[in-house]
């Protein structure tokens, strides 16, 4: 478990993507006002997270309630959200879908989130109807770069104003980005696989990358090679990208690995949590789960439980409702005419711009402090602890 300590310095401090540091205190409403006005902190812990929702209101005139409009300047305002898929990650209808609509409800607009099921053509379609029945601001989670930049043309010919949420659409024509650092993602998966292994272990690790057409994985994988191939104890021996985030793939893509490799593979730097999992079935196959750590993403309630089994050796935190409440406050912002608060840019290195962004701090998760994302709500206690009541009695979790 964190230390008291540890937990009331992250509750109070953060630090934002320039170096500027950001002190949390005092009353409510000193804390909204710094959030309403400075730069998005980049902080993830319960008491920040808490005001997360809250960032969607600030400065809205909102006198509805429900997904109505409110106030003379967003009662005319409508926001699209196209959500990816429910097969990469659960988190897109569990926790994204339900924080954004909280976010909307709360600041009195109307929206209208949808998701596409992994399938660019309806993506575009559903584009299309949100942009034929008025949306004024269009935030998307690409399926790939080409199909993304021709929804963001089609809304940017329209007058629409457009924001890339939690992927960045390359060669695309988005105002705004909005996600994680995932940069430090990756970084924060290779040092978990270093503490896990530990630093002087010499060592053959595999690394099971997201989509190749997703500019997250790219992302990802370039922090975590940072970190590990600094290390000159360990050896890559394997890496291969799993087309779609499919995790039935990446068990067939690991199986050939480990065959390949005669099983002797020390660690695993698994994208994501479905991903990992897939791993972890196949080391389970061979008798080796918990003997070899296997990275993840998302704090999922499988990858939780795998943690608190000793199958998993960590997974990144990313807290929907802190994601969902900046697109939130941004979104609403563009409806009113208003210039977006960001605090660093992504290049876009197809479309040779830099993408004005909001970046969030990621947080590394393993069995120590599994209790602070279910404290924050990213996971009930009640999903994660079902058939490991012994372990989340012993992580502190009830």
């Amino acid at each position: 478990m964190w230390s008291s300590l540890r937990w009331r310095n992250q509750l109070f401090t953060s630090q934002t993507h320039d170096g500027n540091a950001s002190v949390w205190g005092g009353a409510l409403e000193r804390e909204k006002e710094a959030i309403c006005v400075k730069r998005m902190p980049a902080v993830l812990v319960a008491g920040a997270l808490g005001l997360s929702l809250s960032l969607a209101a600030c400065g809205s005139s909102n006198d509805d309630n429900g997904g109505g409009g409110g106030g003379s300047k967003t009662s005319e305002a409508k926001v699209g959200v196209i959500l990816p898929d429910t097969e990469s990650s659960v988190r897109w209808e569990t926790a994204d879908r339900p924080a954004l609509e909280a976010a909307f409800k709360s600041a009195g607009v109307k929206y209208d989130i949808q998701n596409a099921q992994n399938d660019a053509d309806k993506m575009a379609q559903i584009a299309d109807s949100m942009i034929a029945s008025g949306v004024t601001v269009l935030a998307i989670v690409n399926l790939d770069n080409a199909s993304g930049a021709a929804i963001e043309q089609k809304a940017k010919e329209q007058g629409v104003a457009t924001i890339d949420y939690d992927r960045l659409t390359l060669g695309g024509s988005a105002q705004y980005y909005v996600s994680f650092d995932n940069t430090k993602v990756g970084q924060l998966q290779g040092e978990g696989l270093q503490n896990c292994l530990g630093k002087d272990k010499k060592a053959n690790i595999v690394f099971l990358d997201g989509s190749p057409d997703d500019s997250n994985a790219t992302a990802f994988a370039k922090g975590a090679h940072t970190v590990l191939d600094a290390n000159k104890n360990y050896t890559k021996v394997a890496e291969q990208a799993v087309p779609k985030w499919d995790n039935k793939t990446a068990g067939t893509i690991f199986e050939q690995m480990y065959t390949q490799q005669k099983g002797k593979i020390d660690g695993v730097l698994a994208a994501n949590d479905g991903l990992g999992g897939a791993a972890i079935a196949i080391l389970d196959k061979n008798k080796v789960a918990g003997k070899v750590p296997v990275t993840g993403q998302d704090a999922t309630v499988e990858g939780l439980q795998n943690i608190l089994a000793g199958t998993q050796c960590m997974s990144v935190y990313k807290s929907a409702k802190l994601e969902a409440g900046a697109l939130a406050k941004l979104a609403i912002g563009l409806t009113k005419g208003e210039k977006g608060e960001t605090n660093g840019t992504v290049k876009d290195t197809e479309g040779n711009r830099d993408v004005p962004s909001i970046l969030l701090d990621p947080v590394a998760v393993t069995k120590d402090n599994v209790k602070a994302v279910i404290d924050d709500g990213g996971q009930k206690a009640a999903d994660v602890c079902k058939g490991f009541e012994k372990q989340c009695a012993a992580a502190g979790i009830s």
